[in-house]
């Protein structure tokens, strides 16, 4: 490479494509990670939605199907959950995810919560020695906790109303860290969705396992036919957002490739340009047309690879900026795995490939009398 300023420009193009695609990919799979914890952190077997819903996070079911999912043979435990999203306005937080369960449930005990506060909501200002009356009690992760600057035994306002925060909860899943829980019942009054859930959670018996979980999915399946029990597993891979978050992260890069493709193949092909006249002299010397094509192969890709390295790192600094910005409020976990990085040094090696194949054409064609007519 005989132009550094050309050259160099050139890789941070390309590094700058790479770095998208892994940046993007990074997003995208910690989107699937953080979703995937919400339930492997509470080792949750079979997540039930309604059949036919658009989106299961949204789908609504009646709360008694969680009685009847429990009495199904298989299933040791069921806890139905209703997911919303509420706005702490005072602290100018919104958009926070809201779980509603049943306090006295498997998956509430399931939290790590230390110094849980509890009241008794009908008990009036006087009886709790003046204390200002709640309205209700909220849990809040340890993330949200942190944003919203509030601790156990203080009141945070929903809705105008004064809840207590009754307990900072610890799970396994950043998600959850970053989210809200209210029992169900308040919940539900609070959003006008009586006697309704999301999904239900279920944990089957310990002696059933993982390739006898699907028996128990089917047995679910008959209680009614307005219910879509799924494997955790398959319920995250098939849901939509998870799909969609992928094919965006694609569909945004295509853009950045393209540019570091032509980047690529413009600097190639005025380097094969500008030494027209050296290969006319390889040529005549002997050097048959695959090694001078060899040459300018390793060239481009070892250009990716730098670039793949550049790019990587970049992405990998952006993503721990994003893990920390007020704009995940600590819900998501961006991460660079193995096969991120795998990822980046496949699309830069392809984009070296086909920046070279055109230039190795041109060289290939060229016949030694007439490259050294154009060197001299």
């Amino acid at each position: 490479m005989r132009r550094p300023l050309r050259t160099g420009l050139t890789l941070m193009a390309l590094a700058t494509a790479i770095g998208s695609v892994m940046a993007l990919s990074g997003v995208a799979e910690g989107f699937t990670e953080s979703f995937r914890g919400v339930y492997e952190s509470h080792r949750v077997d079979v997540v039930v939605s309604r059949e036919g819903s658009a989106d299961r996070l949204s789908s609504s079911l009646e709360e008694s199907y969680v009685a009847q999912v429990t009495s199904v043979e298989g299933v040791a435990h069921a806890a139905g959950v209703l997911l919303e999203t509420l706005s702490a306005e005072e602290q100018q937080v919104y958009g926070i995810p809201a779980m509603g369960m049943r306090t006295d449930s498997w998956l509430f005990t399931d939290y790590a919560m230390p110094g849980r506060k509890q009241i008794d909501v009908s008990a009036t200002a006087d009886e709790r020695d003046g204390e200002a009356k709640h309205v209700g009690e909220v849990f809040l992760g340890e993330n949200l906790a942190k944003r919203l600057d509030v601790s156990t035994g203080e009141t945070l306002a929903l809705f105008d109303e004064p809840y207590l925060v009754a307990g900072v909860f610890q799970s396994g899943s950043v998600w959850e860290n970053g989210s809200m829980i209210l029992p169900l019942s308040q919940l539900q009054q609070l959003t006008g969705r009586d006697g309704q859930i999301t999904y239900i959670n279920v944990l089957v018996n310990e002696s059933i396992d993982a390739s006898q979980v699907q028996s128990v999915v089917q047995r679910i399946q008959q209680v009614d036919a307005k219910l879509l029990p799924l494997a955790t597993d398959e319920f995250v891979r098939s849901d939509t957002r998870m799909q969609l978050a992928g094919a965006m992260a694609w569909m945004t890069s295509t853009i950045a490739l393209l540019v570091g493709a032509i980047g690529t193949l413009n600097t190639m092909m005025m380097s094969v340009l500008e030494r027209t006249g050296e290969i006319g002299i390889l040529r005549a010397i002997g050097w048959p047309a695959k090694r001078i094509a060899g040459v300018i192969l390793c060239e481009s890709v070892i250009l990716a690879l730098l670039a793949s390295l550049i790019g990587g790192i970049g992405a990998a600094l952006l993503l721990q900026l994003l893990a920390t910005s007020d704009a995940t409020g600590g819900m998501l976990q961006p991460t660079m795995a193995a096969n991120v990085w795998l990822r980046g040094i496949v699309v830069g090696l392809g984009i070296g490939v086909l920046g070279a194949s055109l230039p190795i054409w041109r060289a290939s064609q060229m016949r030694p009398t007439d490259a050294l007519r154009h060197h001299g």
